[in-house]
């Protein structure tokens, strides 16, 4: 047994014994848990169901010096063949609790975006129409200040409640957390999200979802809507559009193995069916590689790599 496999025997106990037995898998492949829809098995899979469980499960990791990897949706994520060594802490599997004080509302990291766009709609609250299509949870959203179609989390965002990197329990100010394009603090100082409070305005459900109708119909006719990706691949960089960059670069259609830049959008990598990591790796490198040799841009991935 290595020394890391020793000290997950008592920390899958500990584990075990914060969130319950129900609540600890083992072997969790991650294919089911990213919209890639790829990913090997992580060593252990943990769905905490409150604050508490959360601060108490991140606590146990880090004193054990395991490694842990806080999860929403999956939707920017990709997971290596090989998995993951270590604790996924599920956020999105337990905290989806949602309050409505006036115009604001609270949501809970595991809270779908688009559900939460959907729910500020029906109650006649404007502000996340842009959210409508974005496939991630709240807590992934304010991680990356998740945005589309002219709009995004900062335009919205009043606080987040977090756990600091001490363990300890703070809300935050959306002013106070450095929130730019795919970036905030939240990211750069390893902060947990536990939940979100969106400052919304009164508006009319009819034109909301009229907004919201049009938004989604802009995104089926232009993106791979039909095929598993985490999608926009790329970051936008300085004075460029990456999907213009990929086209431009020959590249819409390349593909190896079951992964492929997408025939509908140069934007998106896209599981054209049986992908492996590997494949979507090699596909997004080469991407990088042939742009910057043509265009001299080298590409940033939006994309999280895991394990």
């Amino acid at each position: 047994m290595s020394e890391s496999d020793s000290g997950r025997e008592p920390l899958e106990w500990r584990l075990r014994a914060i969130v319950g037995e129900e609540n600890v898998l083992e072997g969790e492949p991650m294919s089911e848990h990213t919209t890639f829809e790829v990913g090997g098995p992580a060593d252990l899979y943990v769905i905490p169901e409150d604050f508490d469980e959360v601060r108490d499960v991140l606590r146990a990791c880090d004193e054990a010096g395991v490694e842990r990897f806080v999860l929403g949706r999956g939707s920017d994520l990709l997971v290596s063949d090989e998995g993951y060594r270590g604790v996924i802490v599920a956020v999105a599997d337990g905290l989806v609790g949602v309050s409505v004080d006036g115009t604001e509302m609270t949501c809970q990291a595991g809270v779908d975006l688009r559900e939460a766009s959907e729910m500020a709609c029906e109650l006649g609250l404007s502000g996340l129409e842009f959210a409508c299509g974005i496939p991630g949870s709240v807590g992934g959203a304010c991680f990356m200040n998740a945005g589309a179609y002219g709009g995004c989390v900062a335009d919205v965002l009043k606080c987040v409640r977090v756990v600091m990197p001490d363990g300890s329990l703070d809300t935050i100010d959306a002013a106070d957390l450095d929130l730019g394009y795919r970036r905030s603090r939240v990211a750069s100082d390893g902060l947990v999200v536990l939940s979100a409070t969106f400052d919304l305005d009164k508006g009319d459900p009819e034109k909301i979802r009229a907004t919201m109708d049009d938004l989604m119909r802009q995104r089926e006719d232009k993106q791979p809507l039909d095929l598993p990706s985490a999608g926009s691949t790329f970051k936008r960089p300085e004075g460029h559009f990456a999907g213009k960059l990929i086209m431009d670069a020959g590249l819409q259609g390349y593909q190896v193995g079951g992964a492929a830049v997408s025939t509908k959008h140069a934007g998106f990598v896209v599981n054209v069916g049986g992908a492996t990591a590997a494949d979507v790796h090699a596909v997004i490198e080469h991407v990088q590689d042939e742009v910057e040799r043509q265009f001299g841009v080298r590409l940033e991935p939006e994309v999280r790599f895991l394990g």
